[in-house]
């Protein structure tokens, strides 16, 4: 196992004068050389010249796993992995080497590298405890839920150690519980005390703790100062827990403190950049990642960032002017070129209208304009909110700025980006109005909440997971739901928690009134607890409203609840009868399927495979009744939609089909057949402007047949009695085909 060597031989040089992180030092993180230690006593001082130069002579002399120790410190990190990967060979059988390598390649970004070296080490001893806490910090740092039961199982083989209560410490800070991050920063620093150790981890976290109590410059951040006037890590650990909370204007502040103390904490510089950029800065946060790079040019979160920034020539923004303030700039929109044209107009509408209704709803009026990015390029919209590709997310709020997938960047059907807009603006409203103060549980909620309540078709429907969870009583105590959002115990709890936090936001509405959700939005602004806020707003403990919310959430799964055997039992049925076109056959087990999970639309729908069996029953209208159904409970799948559209329009409804087709512009928009059919009933009902969009929306796409688009529109011009602008795309059709016979008679009836 080896690191990059040209990785490395650029990192000896950039990272030759950077400060390096207590992270990689202790012996509850690997025993290291004693000869290390006076060394370690100057650099833990600040007194970095004098520490240089006592690791050089270790490098020169030392044995193999001491020189590994004396060049990272230095920040040769080429010549460290070097010995490193000597010393192993001359003791393969002990695991503080593979511990103390691990932490190598942590301080190098390569966590999964890293991972498997602890794990190395757990094979040669699975109650070698550093390399349980090695194993803890990767995965806590990916926030799962694992790493509190490898630290537990830490603190067991050995209580006494101090890197177990700050990972303690640690995660229950991430998690919003202040009381037990408290007690294990009592325990930590009690340790600390004792032996004599360096205590700056512990400073900066009871800093961190202190900051979310109220008081950003604590006595925890002189003290750390105090002992290292260069440990600008103190910041940027307060930062860390801003960035937690969604309080990036506060984070911004602190890295700035940290990189001012610590002009080479590369780490900060990057983390600076990109929470710079989540506020809209753009050129102040590339010079920041700039200089990171400069330092550290093999951070994965600073190459990612930058290369985003080169390609911003490929998108363009858009203005839009409050239309009672044409003076006002409300919101701002960047958009890929290839697709603005098209997205444009549905996105500043649906932008429009959320901003109204969330601004009357909440009362709140938005300080600045709301930015909305749109990227086609799923791994571009990662990077830009999280610096690193591979996020399962569908969009991310930073306040006042709103990043998401555009409907291009999913497969057809992949996700709702209507339902996603709406989602993140409500976001921007109860953050801003909060001063970004709400808890993750009541924000998700209130967004998840009015996603549901935007339109009957939109929100996420309840998936068979939920059902588990709530049938067997696995769902998250109200006071405890940010966890599952921040370091869910199983793959499944964030969705979960997600669909029980918008649930809980619909129960209060439901049994209290909607006014409510605005009040303990209020309560939030002034920094109340979960248990006291909802104490005072609704006048119940949350272990009351627990009880109380289980009741509720068993009457709107209804049949549901203890029905999913039954369904999976008769879509089996249903589905087998369906594969050998038995029709007749599929269409009772599909009913029994759709009665005992009415609320399922996801793949394999029962309301989808009942419709196919009655219309090839020769029962269209039944057929038709189903998919209306499919599509009010929030079926999704495009094709199925339209085919619904079709055979509406066949029946002659007509409104109900421009109903089905406008709901799918919010679905997959990239559709030309869509827009058409769209076009064409708006101009048989008489909706001219609306005619006139929808074959807009056609052009845009630049289609094959783009004489029959730019007749469609002079036709909508001629009924808007523009006949100037008719006459110009009438002629720009007759340019394509000349012979295009009622595009001929288009021309002269505009003529005359």
């Amino acid at each position: 196992m080896t690191l990059s060597g040209a990785w490395l031989r650029a990192a000896s040089i950039a990272l030759a004068a950077a400060p390096v992180a207590l992270a990689a030092r202790g012996d509850e993180r690997g025993v290291r050389d004693t000869d290390l230690r006076a060394c370690d006593a100057m650099h833990d001082r600040g007194n970095v010249a004098e520490a240089a130069s006592c690791y050089r002579g270790i490098a020169r002399r030392g044995n193999a796993g001491a020189q590994a120790e004396a060049y990272w410190m230095l920040g040769d990190l080429k010549a460290a992995n070097d010995n490193f990967r000597e010393a192993v060979r001359l003791d393969p059988e002990d695991p503080e080497l593979r511990v103390r390598w691990g932490y190598l390649y942590l301080e190098s970004h390569q966590d999964s590298e890293a991972a498997n070296l602890f794990q190395e080490a757990l094979e040669l001893d699975e109650e070698h405890v550093p390399a349980l806490l090695g194993m803890a910090t990767v995965l806590a740092s990916r926030f799962e839920g694992k790493a509190a039961d490898l630290v537990e199982q830490a603190l067991e083989e050995r209580p006494d150690q101090v890197l177990g209560h700050l990972l303690t410490a640690r995660m229950a800070l991430e998690e919003g519980d202040l009381s037990s991050g408290r007690e294990a920063l009592k325990q930590a620093l009690s340790r600390v005390r004792e032996l004599g150790t360096v205590p700056l981890e512990t400073y900066a976290l009871l800093a961190s703790l202190e900051m979310l109590e109220g008081t950003r410059d604590n006595e925890w951040v002189t003290k750390a100062l105090e002992y290292n006037q260069r440990y600008g890590q103190v910041y940027a650990e307060q930062a860390h827990f801003y960035v937690i909370t969604r309080r990036y204007r506060e984070a911004t502040e602190r890295l700035r403190k940290a990189v001012r103390t610590a002009p080479n904490l590369w780490r900060a510089h990057a983390e600076l950049g990109v929470n710079l950029l989540r506020e809209g800065r753009e050129r102040e946060g590339r010079e920041h990642l700039e200089i990171a790079y400069g330092g550290d040019p093999y951070s994965a979160k600073t190459v990612n960032t930058l290369r985003l920034l080169d390609s911003s020539d490929q998108f363009e923004t858009f203005e839009d002017r409050d239309p009672a303030d044409p003076g006002k700039v409300s919101a701002l929109f960047k958009l890929d070129k290839d697709e603005s044209a098209l997205l444009l107009p549905f996105v500043r509408s649906l932008t429009r209208r959320a901003v109204a209704e969330f601004s009357r709803k909440y009362d709140f009026a938005l300080k600045e304009p709301v930015r909305i990015e749109l990227y086609p390029n799923h791994d571009d919209f990662a990077v830009r909110t999280m610096a690193m590709p591979g996020i399962g997310l569908l969009g991310v709020t930073f306040g006042y700025v709103v990043a998401m997938d555009s409907p291009s960047g999913r497969e057809p059907g992949g996700f709702h980006w209507g339902t996603t807009l709406w989602h993140e603006l409500a976001h921007v409203f109860t953050l801003e109005a909060t001063d970004h103060l709400v808890p993750r549980w009541y924000s998700e909620g209130i967004s998840m909440y009015e996603e549901w309540m935007a339109d009957p078709r939109w929100g996420e429907s309840i998936g068979p997971e939920y059902v588990e969870a709530v049938r067997k009583g696995d769902l998250l105590p109200l006071a405890e739901l940010d966890r599952g959002f921040i370091r869910p115990k199983h793959p499944g709890q964030v969705a979960i928690s997600y669909m029980q936090a918008g649930f809980v936001c619909r129960f209060i509405a439901d049994r209290w009134g909607e006014p409510k959700l605005v009040d303990l939005l209020r309560g939030f602004a002034q920094d109340k607890t979960t248990p006291a806020n909802l104490k005072a707003v609704l006048g119940m403990s949350t272990d009351e409203i627990d009880e109380h919310f289980e009741e509720y959430m068993l009457e709107v799964l209804g049949p549901a609840a203890d029905g999913l055997p039954r369904w999976r039992e008769s879509l089996k049925e249903a589905l087998e009868a369906a594969r050998g076109r038995d029709w007749p056959a599929a269409v009772e087990p599909a009913r029994r399927a759709k009665a005992a999970y009415p609320q399922h639309v996801g793949s394999g729908s029962a309301y989808v495979l009942l419709a196919r069996a009655l219309d090839e029953g020769g029962d269209r209208a039944a057929a038709i009744e189903e998919l209306l159904e499919y599509e009010r409970r929030g079926g999704r799948m495009p094709e199925t939609l339209k085919k619904l559209g079709r055979w509406l329009e066949e029946a002659g409804r007509a409104d109900a089909a421009v109903h089905t087709y406008e709901g799918l512009i919010y679905n997959w928009p990239q559709d030309e057949d869509l827009h058409a059919r769209l076009g064409e009933l708006y101009l048989g009902s008489g909706r001219t402007e609306a005619a006139k969009q929808a074959f807009d929306a056609v052009l845009a796409m630049d289609p094959l047949d783009r004489a029959t688009a730019e007749y469609n529109l002079a036709r909508a011009y001629v009924k808007l009695g523009n006949l100037a602008r008719a006459r110009e795309h009438v002629l720009q059709a007759l340019e394509r085909a000349p012979t295009f016979r009622p595009a001929l008679q288009l021309l002269l009836q505009v003529q005359r």
